[in-house]
């Protein structure tokens, strides 16, 4: 029989914690509901006192003792600790809070001046998902830490995040930085506070403590043998063995996830078990004392934690194998639940952000289907296979069913293939994390030994990676869902039915049938509703379209295509008509967002792009504008560039480059990103809402020459630069305008300057959205009002 009675507890820290910090200037509240918990906890105490102490006297007759006592002291007990629970997690929230309230790094960002910080990484450098560079710089790495002084002075250590242009050897955990950034302040439920856009040069100035430093070298030594293997399973042997994906490129990294296998390269509990249990069992072997088995096994687990970096999934790991490693020193059974439940709640005192963090709430909710529901799915399963095919099955089934509603959340689809996939690769995924480890370990010392298991882990790596390639390719590989916290909630209620129709008793038969209906109108409705639409767009749309101009009203959004890799410049006003667009081209994934500017016709549409963008590019920061568009899109995991003249990368085969702002540029319209992209099939200039001094300011900076296309500047204003566009002589002009806008837009003297340069022109308020298939510097044109045709030609 489980013990259940730590989970209460624990969802109570959990809700208490996730409630207190998504309220706007909570440090105030905080206080208070911390107050208020802990003024249950003392009455729910003094309540259980005050019955035992009736007892022990004689107060109560000896039958009511009996029957209450037996169903009043473990309820009484339970609601204490949760309370308390509660109390311990509001009142860190409290602390927390009040931290960032106070630091002033908070006056930077009220100021919108720049500070001069230090801060301590608290992880290792993550390499940027899109390949952007800036020239003469090294490519940037996506930073976390914590701040030790501001403009000289101690502060904090508030937690924050940048992205810093140092080498790696350099970022590592533990390392100190210094340099001058602009602040930008981060909504309470954020993990990290602030947001550091470094100005000027960055300087190291500490290295790791020596505790820390000797994982430098291993890690970055594993890196480099491992990417001497090749392919793909070069790129997740380190993965698989110590968490590490910076090798793993965006189409495998997208093949992963599409198949549900992304998981395994997340350092999780499998690998701490692994770790601990060949500890524990290597004292065993020395015939050590019991307490000093379990004080190896400590230590070769912190040793691990360093080695592949705190990150949320392996802190809750860590720290339930320090539960039951501290269970087994006491001499006392360490429960899987108990143990899980108290992890949640002291990982939770220690930093209640963690209630809002995906890879926390993953890494538990996959623990949890597996100590809850592996066991009745295994024997439910063995009711129509063999035993050990039903538990090969019952096992990933169990995890993917615990966390499937919180992938939704992440990406509204359903993985058809993830089980099947994951059955396949459960055999490779623990011989290439352990032969891995074992080389990373011996690489400094015996490196042929070290390189040869390397090798040896090359091949389970190359067969995950085969098999995620393979279930992503297949035909309906993604089921689209409702999405957001009704898509969790429904897939949630979807999977407890599911359950309860497989496990529970089959002698209500009329609620059975009921409970299948249910089921059954449940999955069909967000199926047809969201499954749907983009099948219907592939059958009208024609397929080889370069640059789509989404009809969204007044303002911008502008799709571009190369290869497999998908750009979108700017959103529009409004995320459901952006949502239309996207759904009629079938667009699920965008590897790139630039954000010209602030203004709402081109920021608003961001929810719309929300847990679909890789990376957003954007220009200089406009404060409470600038956070309101960002915030949501980092919060589901996309990466924030801020860029200058200068800056580029690459899009599938198209090469970018940014032609503007200058740098110290101030938001607004004359600071809007200008793109210049060079494609196989033809090269375009999209100019935001440059206006004509802007413009000629643009061409005195750069030389660029002859365009097959302009997205012309400001929705066809009249604040433009004739000689831009003479310079321009662009085949086509597309213009982003809503029908009957008031402002007069598109204006004669544009359509004048373009007709006069033979620029055709597309215009969303007249053609709705409308798709270029470049050829050669000329356009075919689909438009959801007009016919097909050419546009202009060489």
């Amino acid at each position: 029989m489980r013990d259940l009675r730590l989970l209460l507890p624990a969802m109570v820290a959990w809700a208490a914690a996730w409630c207190v910090i998504g309220i706007p200037g909570a440090a105030a509240i905080a206080v208070f509901e911390a107050l208020g918990l802990w003024v249950a906890a003392c009455i729910t105490a003094g309540l259980v006192v005050t019955g035992a102490v009736q007892q022990r006297r004689g107060a109560l007759p000896i039958d009511r003792v009996s029957a209450r006592a037996r169903f009043l002291r473990p309820a009484a007990a339970t609601v204490l600790v949760a309370l308390s629970a509660g109390a311990v997690v509001v009142s860190a929230a409290a602390l927390g809070l009040g931290a960032r309230e106070a630091s002033p790094l908070a006056d930077a960002a009220r100021e919108h001046r720049t500070a001069v910080v230090t801060i301590e990484l608290t992880g290792a450098p993550r390499a940027m998902r899109s390949n952007w560079f800036a020239e003469g710089e090294a490519p940037s790495l996506s930073i976390e830490g914590r701040v030790v002084s501001v403009d000289g002075a101690s502060s904090h250590g508030v937690p924050v995040t940048t992205a810093l242009s140092l080498p790696a050897a350099q970022l590592q955990l533990g390392a100190r930085v210094e340099f001058s950034a602009r602040v930008t302040a981060l909504p309470a439920e954020e993990g990290s506070a602030f947001r550091l856009a470094a100005v000027g040069d960055i300087r190291s100035i500490e290295s790791p403590p020596p505790w820390l430093a000797w994982t430098v070298g291993l890690r970055t030594g594993f890196a480099d043998a491992a990417g001497a293997l090749g392919g793909d399973g070069g790129a997740l042997v380190p993965g698989l063995a110590i968490g590490d994906t910076s090798a793993v490129d965006e189409s495998l990294d997208a093949a992963m996830k599409a198949s549900s296998l992304s998981h395994l390269t997340a350092v999780s509990g499998a690998n701490c078990a692994i770790v601990t249990a060949a500890a524990f069992a290597l004292a065993a072997l020395l015939r050590l004392p019991r307490l000093v088995r379990v004080i190896v096994a400590l230590v070769a687990l912190a040793g691990f934690v360093v080695l592949v970096t705190p990150e949320a999934s392996v802190v809750r790991a860590a720290t339930m194998a320090i539960v039951v490693l501290v269970a087994v020193a006491v001499g006392r059974a360490g429960g899987g639940v108990a143990a899980l439940s108290l992890a949640v709640i002291v990982l939770l005192a220690i930093d209640p952000w963690y209630a809002r963090d995906y890879g926390f709430a993953l890494s538990v909710f996959a623990t949890a289907g597996l100590l809850l529901l592996a066991r009745p799915l295994t024997e439910a399963l063995a009711r129509w296979m063999p035993l050990p095919v039903a538990v090969v099955i019952g096992v990933p089934l169990a995890a993917q069913l615990a966390c499937q509603p919180v992938l939704v959340l992440l990406d509204p689809a359903l993985a058809l293939y993830g089980v099947p996939a994951n059955l396949l690769a459960a055999p490779a995924a623990p011989l290439g994390t352990v032969v891995g480890l074992i080389g990373c370990l011996l690489l400094p010392v015996l490196p042929s030994v070290g390189f040869a298991c390397l090798q040896l882990a090359w091949l389970p790596a190359s067969w995950i990676a085969l098999l995620a390639r393979a279930a992503s390719a297949m035909p309906a590989a993604r089921l689209e869902w409702l999405p957001d916290a009704p898509g969790a909630l429904l897939l949630a209620a979807c999977t407890a039915i599911g359950l309860w129709l497989l496990l529970g008793s089959r002698r209500r038969r009329r609620l059975r049938g009921l409970a299948l209906a249910a089921l059954i109108i449940a999955i069909a409705v967000p199926v047809g509703l969201f499954a749907g639409r983009p099948l219907i767009g592939a059958a009208t749309r024609p397929s080889d379209w370069d640059v789509a101009a989404c009809d969204i009203g007044q303002g911008d959004a502008v799709l571009l295509r190369s290869g497999d890799a998908t750009a979108l410049i700017d959103t529009g006003p409004d995320a459901a008509a952006l949502s239309r667009c996207l759904a009629l081209l079938g667009v699920s994934h965008i590897d790139l967002l630039v954000l010209t500017h602030w203004d709402a016709d081109h920021a608003g549409g961001v929810p719309a792009t929300v847990g679909l963008v890789d990376t957003v590019v954007h220009g200089p920061l406009d404060g409470e504008r600038s956070t309101r568009a960002l915030d949501p899109l980092v919060a589901a995991g996309a990466e924030p560039v801020e860029v200058v003249a200068g800056f580029g990368g690459t899009l599938g085969e198209a090469r970018w480059r940014v032609l503007w702002p200058k740098r110290d540029a101030q938001p607004g319209n004359d600071a809007s990103v200008v793109l210049d992209v060079s494609t196989p099939e033809y090269r375009g200039v999209f100019l935001g809402d440059l206006g004509e001094e802007a413009q000629a300011r643009m061409l005195r900076s750069a030389s660029i020459g002859r365009v097959d296309l302009v997205k012309v500047a400001h929705h066809g204003s009249a604040d433009q630069s004739e000689r831009l566009y003479d310079e321009l002589r662009a085949t086509v002009g597309v213009i982003g305008v809503g029908a009957d806008n008031g402002y007069g837009h598109p204006t004669d003297r544009l359509l004048d300057l373009l007709r006069a340069n033979g620029t055709a022109v597309v215009r969303t308020d007249r053609s709705g959205t409308a798709l270029l298939s470049a050829d050669d510097g000329s356009f075919s044109l689909w438009s959801e009002r007009d016919s097909v045709g050419v546009v202009g030609g060489p």
